[in-house]
């Protein structure tokens, strides 16, 4: 028996409120103005996808990189303010920042 059992025993008229719980979340990454830019090109005849625009810490953007990565289980580096993930995945990866806050501009294709 834990306590809100015995809450409920000793107070059986009493109904619970709901206490509003503060949702302003802090985002996991520095939120900036301008979009980012996604685009596709292809290297050595095989499609990639390039971002690049991101203007907050190189640590940052390792981490998105590394979370677009797992999320679309492919391979992918970071190098030069650039993240470039394997294959063809614009629409995917833009829904993806999208949905964690980021505004997205499509270039090309």
């Amino acid at each position: 028996m834990d306590i809100s059992d015995q809450l409920k025993n000793l107070f059986p008229d009493h109904i619970p409120e709901e206490n509003p719980i503060d949702k302003t979340e802090k985002p996991d990454y520095w939120m900036q103005d301008a979009p980012i830019i996604c685009k596709y090109e292809k290297r050595k005849g095989k499609p990639i996808t390039i971002l690049e625009g991101y203007t907050g810490a190189d640590a940052d953007f390792k981490k998105l990189a590394k979370e677009i990565k797992s999320l679309l289980s492919v391979g992918g580096s970071y190098k030069n303010d650039t993240i470039i993930i394997q294959g063809d995945y614009r629409d995917k990866i833009m829904n993806f920042l999208e949905s964690k806050g980021f505004k997205v501009k499509r270039v090309g294709g």
